[in-house]
Order: structure tokens, then sequence, then C-alpha cells
């Protein structure tokens, strides 16, 4: 079972990689929110959690669900949401072939 302090290292550090990633400021990013400017400094430096609904703020910010915040494995989730959802339009062909090139990739 995970810590409360293990929680708020994850919970910090996991919401500065994606503001990061998305090229934004902790200001810009809490004044989009609708909060104060210090909102999100104040969470990556682990001085307080945000509630719950505001945790569901950040996710849609980031236009990921909470599962994807949580996901330890995707460092850049909004962009594998968005290229998985591109993916849809494939047909059968096209998705194996893609896959041939993922694999190649991989190694």
């Amino acid at each position: 079972m995970i810590d409360i302090v293990e929680f708020s290292d994850y919970l910090s550090n996991r919401v500065a990689k994606l503001r990061i990633a998305k090229g934004v400021s902790a200001r810009d990013m809490s004044l989009s929110l609708g909060q104060g400017a210090g909102y999100i400094n104040t969470i990556e430096n682990r001085k307080a959690l945000p509630s719950l609904n505001g945790l569901y703020y950040i996710c849609e910010y980031f236009n990921i669900s909470p599962r994807d915040f949580f996901d330890t494995e995707s460092v850049l989730p909004e962009k594998l949401n968005e290229i998985v959802s591109d993916m849809k339009e494939l047909t059968p062909e096209q998705l194996v072939n893609i896959g041939i090139l993922v694999k190649g990739l991989i190694k």
C-alpha cells in the first residue's frame, strides 16, 4: 500500500512532467485551471495536494483520464490517446503494418 508521502511525491512529479511536456509554465497552468497563480507550484513543491475535483480538472487540462494520469509507463498520455484515436480509422491491413513498424522501432 502506498503512503501519503509516496503519493504526494508521485503526484507532484507527474504534474511537473506532464506540464513540462505540454510546454506551459506552472503559473499559466494554474490560471488556466481558474486557480491562483501559485496553485500548481504548491502541488509540485509538495506543499499541498489537489482535491479530488482538482485532480479531475488537472487531468482534463492535460486531455487525459485519471487512469492515464496514474499510468506510470505512459510518458506522453495525451499524444498516445491521440494516436490511438487516429488508428481507429485505419483499415485492418494498415493496423498490421503499424504494428510491424512499432515492433521495429522498439528493437
